[in-house]
């Protein structure tokens, strides 16, 4: 995984935030979500939550504000299709482990940035949430949270100044399978090692 996405999650989940609107208004509402998003970030990285406890609420995290389908499907792109159902849920459930335990171990360093929701416009079948990242510097980092609503918002992307994470992990996917041979199992297999599964 690339130190741009890294740097960006690390950046967004341990803003500092306005106050929380309660989790019925977030999920009407794209904006006050991304707030809310925040905010659950903070209290996972609090000083009296264990290493463990961390990855296990990140884990809880992903799984409840993120599409790890559709993204697991999008990083995969054609090798979704060859893949075999079995590799399918095998790669989902490793994409979220290794997300958690990635995050959880690197994003004190970013704790404090200032985070703000800006507004939302429609977009084809999403929702495009604007926002922006004051760095304790005073420099400003726009990020654009794509959002579908599946009786609850969901994240399927984020553009970093114009860049799609989703777009860069799925080039970085790709290569690992091709120097695999363009095996599925190849990529399957170094996500396992990693996270020690």
């Amino acid at each position: 995984m690339t130190r741009r996405w890294f740097a960006f999650f690390a950046l967004i989940l341990t803003a500092g935030m306005l106050a929380a609107p309660p989790r019925a208004v977030a999920q009407t509402d794209a904006v006050a979500f991304i707030n809310q998003l925040g905010i659950q970030a903070i209290q996972v990285l609090g000083p009296n939550v264990s290493p463990g406890a961390r990855v296990q609420r990140f884990r809880e995290l992903f799984s409840a504000d993120f599409d790890l389908p559709e993204i697991a499907r999008f990083v995969l792109a054609r090798y979704w299709r060859v893949a075999t159902p079995e590799q399918q849920q095998q790669f989902q459930g490793l994409l979220q482990e290794y997300l958690a335990q990635a995050y959880a171990g690197r994003l004190a360093e970013y704790a404090g940035e200032k985070f703000q929701a800006l507004n939302a416009v429609p977009q084809g079948n999403e929702t495009v949430v604007f926002s922006e990242i004051t760095r304790n510097d005073g420099s400003k980092i726009r990020v654009e949270w794509h959002l579908v609503n599946q009786g609850g918002w969901k994240i399927t992307d984020a553009y970093v100044a114009g860049v799609s994470m989703a777009v860069t992990e799925r080039d970085e996917f790709a290569s690992v399978i091709q120097q695999g041979g363009g095996q599925v199992q190849y990529l399957i297999d170094r996500l396992r090692q990693k996270v020690g599964g």
